[in-house]
Order: C-alpha cells, then structure tokens, then sequence
C-alpha cells in the first residue's frame, strides 16, 4: 500500500511538515510504503482553464513535475494526505497549483466516462493548521479538500485540524498530536490492511499484467492488494492497451511501467502470476505462484488486444471469486 502526501507549505521545516511527517512516521508503522511530494520545490505550472483536459483527457502542459511525476503517483497512491498550513482560509498558493491541475482527472472521469480502477477503495486525508482561533477558520480548506479528492479517485476519510499554531515548533508541542495522528492512521488505514497481495508479470509490464492488475483493482481492491511489473519493463505502456480498456470504461491513463524485482520486494506478494517473463520471474519463499498462458497481443490488431483484455478479465473474475469465497 503506498500512501501519498502533499507537503503544501512553502516552510521546509514548519509545522506542517512536522504534521506530516509524524502521520507518515504511523502509515509506515503499520507497513505502508509512504511517498511526500515537497510542492514548493516542485515546477508546477498553474492551470491555464483551456479545456485541453476536457476534450483530450491529458493536460496541455506536458513538460512539468505534474505531468512527469505527480499524475502517476496519484494513480499508484491507494492514500492521498493533503498537508497544508492556512492562508486567508485556504491553502497555499504552492498547492493550490497542483490541486487545480487535477482538473485533468476529473475531467477523466465526468467528460470522457473513464473510471480509475482504484476509485471506489482510495481514501484522503486533510491535515491543516491555522494561527488563529476562528470557528470558520477551515472551512475553506475543508471544501477544498472534498473536491480534490473527488478529482483525484479518492473518498474524504476524515481530517486532522489545528488552531492557534503560529510559531515553529507549535505543532510539536501540541499535547494530544501524537495520540490523535496514531489514532487516525489506524482507522484510516484499517480497511486495507490485511488483504492478499497479488502481483501480476509480464516482460514488458506494459500491456497484459497492466490490464489484469487494474482488473483485480477495479473488482476487488478493497480485498486484494494487486501490482503489475515487468521483467524487462518498457519505458510506456501500450496505447492500444490503453484504447481497449477504454472501452472497457476502466482508466489506464498515467500509469507507469516497474521493474519486478523492486515490485515484488515492495509488495512481498502472496500470489505471483506471470504470462510470460518465465524463469525471469522471483522466487519468494512461502510464495503462490501461477502462470496464465496468454499471448502478448503487442504491435497485434485491435481484435487481438481486445481478446486478450477479455480472457484477462474472465481470468481475474475467476481468481477474484475463488479468493473471496
């Protein structure tokens, strides 16, 4: 399970980043993986509202860190923390440049009908503190926040939020920080815990793996925890992949492509399934491991991808039911 957070205040080492780090310090506790994007030292080039996204799905910018790292994270994250600091009421403007850039997703999933496999069991998370002690003194983060994890594919699960920190070192020197964050890391984190973990390899984990994770995801991601990697992963995955699972209305748009070995010892899964990496896959002791014999449809017609795509999801549905019953 990997949990991402966004450390929204300009501060390096203000007491947001003290917030977060203590949230993160629990997730890892527990056996989560945990990723921190630092917005401020991030290039994010603000939304410019042409929309690009509505009617191409892509942003029009393609050359900054939004596009290159953080629309991939946010597909990967089965967590997304916002961490901010209050200004006038909302967040700063170093975060508020990415928030609005994922329109691009949202634009995804309510003008062109695709539906992130792991939308319906992502969960977010706000944490926020204010110099003041107003009793409206979040509720424009709060709405923000709501709305940014609806773009994202991710339910608001709940907030952490603190009043009158002003200075460097409040936020450390609250009473109950370290009481409320290790009791809200576990219930967040509850419903994910435990599920089996399944990594599905090809060669390339460009095409047939990707699809088959996604399919697990899309049906069961609440009870399986599934990957994709690749023994020799190419640098993209399929576009032809990606059409056909479109029409499936699943969305592979910003995933990226891993190597099995680090995929395998991130995960630690108890299931390997391959289809066609061979003697290139790991051995894991107490591991299952399963092959599906079915052809790389790559560089293929349409109709081949498409038979591919369809004997994946039968596979998965069998896999997911005999795993569940």
């Amino acid at each position: 399970m990997m949990i991402l957070g966004f450390q929204g205040s300009p501060r390096k080492k203000g007491n947001t980043n003290y917030l977060l780090s203590v949230f993160m310090n629990e997730a890892e506790n527990l056996g989560a993986q945990t990723h921190i994007i630092e917005v401020a030292e991030k290039n994010i080039v603000p939304c410019i509202g042409c929309g690009h996204c509505e009617k191409k799905g892509y942003c029009i910018t393609k050359d900054d860190d939004m596009t290159n790292e953080i629309y991939p994270l946010l597909r990967e994250a089965e967590v997304v923390v916002l961490a901010a600091p209050i200004y006038f009421y909302n967040v700063p403007a170093q975060l508020k440049a990415p928030i609005d850039r994922t329109q691009t997703l949202w634009s995804r999933k309510y003008k062109l009908n695709l539906t992130d496999p792991a939308r319906h069991y992502r969960r977010g998370f706000l944490l926020a503190q204010g110099a003041t002690k107003g009793k409206n003194l979040f509720e424009g983060v709060d709405l923000t926040a709501k709305y940014f994890f609806d773009a994202v594919g991710a339910r608001f699960n709940g907030s952490l939020t603190y009043r009158h920190i002003e200075n460097i070192g409040d936020m450390k020197k609250h009473p109950t920080v370290h009481k409320d964050v290790t009791a809200s890391v576990k219930e967040l984190l509850a419903p994910l815990l435990g599920r089996k973990k399944i990594l599905f390899a090809c060669r390339e984990n460009a095409c047939r793996s990707q699809m088959a994770a996604a399919f697990a995801q899309h049906l069961a991601g609440d009870k399986i925890e599934a990957a994709s990697a690749g023994s020799e992963p190419a640098e993209k995955i399929n576009l032809d992949m990606v059409k056909a699972m479109a029409e499936k209305g699943i969305d592979m748009g910003f995933r990226k492509t891993r190597f099995l070995d680090k995929a395998a010892s991130d995960l630690q899964p108890d299931i390997i399934i391959t289809m066609g990496c061979g003697e290139a896959c790991p051995f894991i002791p107490g591991m299952e491991r399963m092959d599906w014999d079915l052809p790389d449809p790559a560089g293929k017609p349409m109709d081949v991808m498409r038979n591919v795509r369809d004997e994946i999801e039968k596979k998965v549905n069998a896999l997911v039911n005999n795993i569940l019953s």
